[in-house]
């Protein structure tokens, strides 16, 4: 491995609310140029980050990540299957009359291309755990989207014309290509 590891003092940590701070583990990388990033990995943090940078500017960085991964970690918390019902069964009321039946709506951690699935002869919708992150107007659109299978099982022009109800749909879909998630047509 090509990365110069350095561990951050000892004294570093992040207090995430937990009754523990959280050990973080800097590693500097000589490969790295312009890019840092930061995740857990059991019972740490691992941040990434260009050798090259002054002590201020690794700091600077690091904290910003920091900040990044607790907001993500904050806002995947909030957003529980339990949540995820609650959305369904509203957007179903405002956009469908609540008239579709569905069994289960959950998130999964399987699907990284896609964003959510449906089967509609099980009533079974599957949403990515990826967009638990994303804004919840993303969310609401997926969900929707996901809600119109039940009606319409195919991507029909009916399909889509119920899909656009959503007045964010396009905004959504838009943001979903610009994360990889959807393919442009």
């Amino acid at each position: 491995m090509s990365d110069d590891r350095h561990n951050q003092p000892p004294a570093s940590h992040l207090d995430a609310g937990e009754s523990s701070p959280t050990p973080i583990e800097i590693i500097r990388s000589n490969r790295r140029k312009n890019t840092s990033s930061a995740q857990r990995v059991g019972g740490r943090i691992v941040v990434r980050v260009p050798a090259g940078l002054t002590p201020v500017q690794e700091q600077e960085t690091v904290n910003n990540l920091l900040l990044a991964l607790e907001r993500q970690t904050r806002r995947r918390n909030l957003n529980t299957d339990r949540n995820l019902a609650e959305r369904a069964a509203e957007l179903n009321k405002r956009y469908f009359d609540g008239k579709l039946k569905y069994n289960s709506i959950e998130y999964v951690t399987n699907q990284q291309r896609r964003y959510g699935s449906c089967t509609p002869s099980t009533g079974s919708i599957r949403i990515s755990d990826r967009l638990a992150t994303m804004p919840v107007w993303v969310l609401d659109y997926v969900i929707v989207h996901e809600l119109t299978h039940l009606r319409e099982a195919n991507h029909s022009t009916a399909f889509w014309k119920l899909v656009n109800r959503y007045p964010l749909s396009e905004r959504a879909r838009g943001y979903l290509i610009a994360v990889g998630m959807e393919e442009a047509e």
